[in-house]
């Protein structure tokens, strides 16, 4: 039997790349597409975390209850589209996407895909720390992407 690895990836940036400047408030601010694969079989639902660790935690994106599947993926720009998953509360204070915009400096930006053995049955729009206590003791793999941003 092979083992598969739980990844989370993008076509807009690699790992430890930057993120194109469309994806921030500097462009567009739309959300970047991102492709998983290879979740744990007994994976029930899949939760996005996007926070920004040089901003003491900053929370970009919020994703939840999201089906449950092996491999799959959310397009350029869901975030603001009626096909969107359930979203939460950013730190900007509003549903969805919010793009990386640092006051100064380069910061990271870590996408967070967590797998979940159920769903958090959180309902409305919950912020970062409601999702993540729900999740407490139901992970069952993770996934993560990290990609920097500087502003000019």
């Amino acid at each position: 039997m092979t083992e598969t690895t739980f990844r989370l990836s993008s076509t807009a940036f690699a790992e430890g790349g930057k993120i194109p400047a469309r994806f921030t408030c500097d462009g567009e601010d739309v959300s970047p597409d991102l492709t998983w694969e290879g979740a744990p079989p007994e994976t029930g639902a899949l939760a996005l975390i996007v926070d920004d660790p040089d901003a003491r935690g900053w929370f970009h994106w919020v994703v939840f209850d999201m089906t449950g599947t092996s491999s799959g993926g959310l397009a350029e720009g869901v975030s603001t589209s009626p096909d969107a998953p359930p979203q939460g509360t950013n730190d900007f204070r509003r549903v969805g996407w919010g793009g990386p915009c640092p006051p100064s400096g380069e910061h990271r930006y870590v996408f967070r895909l967590l797998a979940l053995d159920e769903p958090t049955g959180l309902a409305g729009a919950p912020g970062a720390a409601d999702v993540l206590s729900a999740a407490q003791g139901h992970v069952v793999g993770e996934a993560t992407l990290t990609a920097r941003y500087r502003r000019r």
